[in-house]
């Protein structure tokens, strides 16, 4: 088999057969196939499309391309999920305690923020002594005893996914459906979890600008979820806008006590109440109606947010400041930034906003760079409400002095104003199960 003859056949538009992707994954993750050629490959399934069996067939390849985990120690119990990425976007810090404390187990792997979005590890981590490495051992008997557990990627996942992404990024080949479905799901399926829940983006600050672009990606990786023999739902939620209103890794872990705690009503929990249903639907096989009725009950009396407290405690955190959240640091410089004219707040670009926090400390412009915990953004206003000139539009949270001005000309070029109230955009467009 040479792999001359796989890319012209893909270049003519022509299924591959599984021996042929299989030999293509094999090859390249050995370092046997050189990046010319896989990127010649890419190039010709970016134009030419896969179908769902080719799909299915690349996912598997890439999810086995290294080390897997085995959870069937829980059974259909196991459940994931998997954001593709937003701004203020600390939903896995509600939606994982919340199903654990509705009997799901939940192993989950996480990454860092890197650009305009934030990463679960990053605000993990703000919490003092909270251990992001663990053994796999004693990662599994975490998850036995408290429910779940949460750590970064590591060991040998999915290599074949790395070297992939890495060569996608740089030959202008990443936003190809087949490709990112691929990418996706396959670290799914190593992760092992029987039932995933999907958080599809939508809009200014996401991946997929469009819910048809978003619809489309999320049907394709149900569909191979599904072929792959998973459980798996995908909600299309919209981040034309910050989810919450804190945005910064300290913040965001305050906010989400909020919503554990029953305190916060908002879009926020109207996301996690949604992911967390569907999710809880799949692994305790109920309607989708009861499962958002516990889901609900859980976050109202606390229990949501006693199970956050156990799982903080048993990987290390200190759980007193998940108890008493003025142990955080404070940023040394509070910044309010003014709205410059009375009206309504008629849009945001999400995207900007992130990559003001960015500016202020809150997250990293390339994979070494450290994180100011502290820093970030909270948002005074938000998308269809009326602001009068010299509102607090936003509060900045940073030790950089001299990046001030510079952040807050970024975040106004983020908003749009007019005189008449916009209409209100809905925060989930659909669910694909």
């Amino acid at each position: 088999m040479r792999m001359y003859d796989i890319i012209e056949k893909k270049r003519n538009g022509h299924a591959l057969s599984e021996e042929e992707i299989r030999f293509f994954i094999q090859g390249y993750t050995a370092g046997e196939i050189p990046d010319y050629q896989a990127s010649a490959l890419c190039m010709a399934i970016y134009f030419q499309g896969m179908t769902d069996e080719e799909t299915s067939i690349l996912t598997d390849a890439m999810a086995h391309s290294g080390d897997t985990v085995d959870l069937s120690r829980f059974g259909t119990l196991s459940a994931d999920k998997h954001s593709t990425g937003g701004v203020g976007d600390k939903t896995s810090l509600i939606v994982v305690p919340t199903v654990a404390a509705l009997g799901a187990k939940v192993a989950k792997m996480s990454g860092r923020g890197l650009g305009h979005t934030g990463g679960t590890v990053d605000k993990l981590e703000s919490i003092p002594g909270y251990q992001t490495a663990m053994d796999g051992e004693s990662f599994l008997a975490q998850v036995e005893k408290v429910g779940l557990a949460v750590v970064g990627q590591s060991g040998n996942l999915t290599p074949a996914d790395k070297k992939l992404y890495a060569l996608r990024d740089v030959t202008a080949t990443v936003d190809s459906i087949p490709l990112i479905t691929s990418s996706i799901m396959s670290k799914k399926l190593a992760a092992g979890s029987h039932n995933i829940v999907l958080d599809v983006k939508v809009g200014s600050g996401a991946f997929m600008k469009t819910p048809e672009m978003a619809k489309e990606l999320a049907e394709k990786m149900v569909t191979i979820g599904k072929l792959c023999g998973r459980n798996i739902a995908a909600v299309l939620s919209n981040m034309d806008v910050p989810l919450g209103h804190n945005i910064g890794n300290a913040l965001e872990v305050k906010e989400a006590i909020a919503v554990l705690k029953g305190e916060s009503r908002g879009d926020l929990r109207e996301v996690c109440v949604a992911l967390a249903s569907n999710l809880i639907s799949m692994v305790l096989s109920l309607p989708l109606e009861e499962a958002e009725k516990r889901v609900n009950q859980v976050l109202d009396d606390g229990t949501a947010y006693e199970k956050f407290c156990e799982w903080i405690e048993a990987q290390g955190g200190d759980v007193r400041y998940v108890r008493d959240l003025s142990l955080f640091p404070e940023a040394p410089i509070i910044y309010e930034v003014k709205s410059p004219v009375t009206g309504y707040l008629e849009a945001m670009d999400a995207e900007v906003i992130g990559l003001t926090s960015v500016m202020l400390g809150a997250g990293r412009e390339t994979k070494e760079a450290d994180i100011d915990y502290s820093a970030g953004i909270v948002l005074g206003k938000k998308v269809g409400e009326a602001v009068k000139e010299g509102e607090t539009l936003c509060t900045f949270y940073t030790a950089r002095a001299d990046a001030i001005e510079a952040a807050k000309e970024r975040f106004l070029s983020s908003l749009t104003f007019g005189e008449e109230k916009p209409a209100e955009a809905p925060l989930i467009y659909e669910v694909v199960r």
